[in-house]
């Protein structure tokens, strides 16, 4: 029987190494890639024509970037999902209500994944995108998960990503994150004060199963100009257990 460390594929691991790195220089030449991957350039060369043949990249004249043949693939999961189509008219409704940015997240692999967002009249533009993901001990959503979350999971969370900063507001203290999942669980929803970005706020809700396992989060995203006061502590919780509320209902018995 083989072990674990032999089933590793080497060409598998370079190819998404690969992908990866188009995704990161948006587009490159084989040369650029190569620099960005560290793999010689006939390796890169063969990997990317493989990835050409098969519809996964498109070029324009020397340089490479990601197919549409991903977003197919990605469709395809998101549209398998129960979650998605319950929450989808749910998120709409809620975005509509508040004239926020509204998202509904699931955790995969440790990070936050965006599964559906829906913009409201006074949305703001954040870099953020369906299928992308997240960190989530920075996050509203995040946080809202991993409250629901064993113990021992979130400590194999934390271990493999880390708590990397992206603001002087971010929790970055294991001990204090813990304290603050706990406060959560109190009063059924997180809050990000500046923590994944300045001048932000999110607010979010958990959903659950009957038995609190978590399935994903519902979060609402706005300027601290507009999410202050009661609407900050108040109003938005509420609005977004209700959602959930109604999420985890139609979910149970649909």
């Amino acid at each position: 029987m083989m072990s674990e460390g032999n089933t590793h594929v080497r060409s598998i691991d370079r190819t998404l190494r690969i992908v990866q790195a188009l995704q990161e220089l948006s587009r490159g030449t084989v040369t650029e890639i190569s620099n960005h991957v560290g793999l010689p350039k006939s390796t890169v060369y063969n990997h990317l024509q493989t990835l050409y043949e098969n519809e996964y990249v498109s070029r324009s004249g020397e340089e490479y970037h990601l197919g549409l043949r991903f977003l197919e693939h990605g469709g395809y999961i998101r549209n398998q999902m129960d979650i998605f189509h319950v929450a989808k008219p749910e998120v709409e409704e809620l975005a509509a209500e508040t004239g926020e940015l509204v998202n509904m997240l699931v955790e995969e692999h440790g990070r936050g994944v965006y599964l559906y967002r829906e913009r409201g009249e006074q949305a703001v533009n954040l870099d953020s995108y369906i299928g992308k993901r997240q960190y989530l001990h920075s996050t509203a959503f995040g946080k809202a998960m991993l409250a629901y979350m064993a113990p021992e999971r979130v400590d194999e969370i934390l271990d493999k990503h880390g708590m990397i900063s992206r603001t002087e507001h971010t929790i970055s203290d294991r001990e204090e994150l813990s304290q603050e999942l706990e406060t959560i669980r109190d009063q059924g929803y997180a809050i990000d004060d500046e923590e994944s970005l300045e001048g932000l706020r999110c607010v979010a809700a958990p959903i659950l199963t009957q038995d609190d396992d978590v399935l994903g989060a519902v979060s609402i995203s706005g300027p601290i100009s507009r999410i202050s006061g009661d609407r900050f502590t108040k109003e938005i919780p509420e609005l977004l257990r209700s959602t959930t509320n109604v999420i985890e209902i139609n979910i149970t018995y649909s």
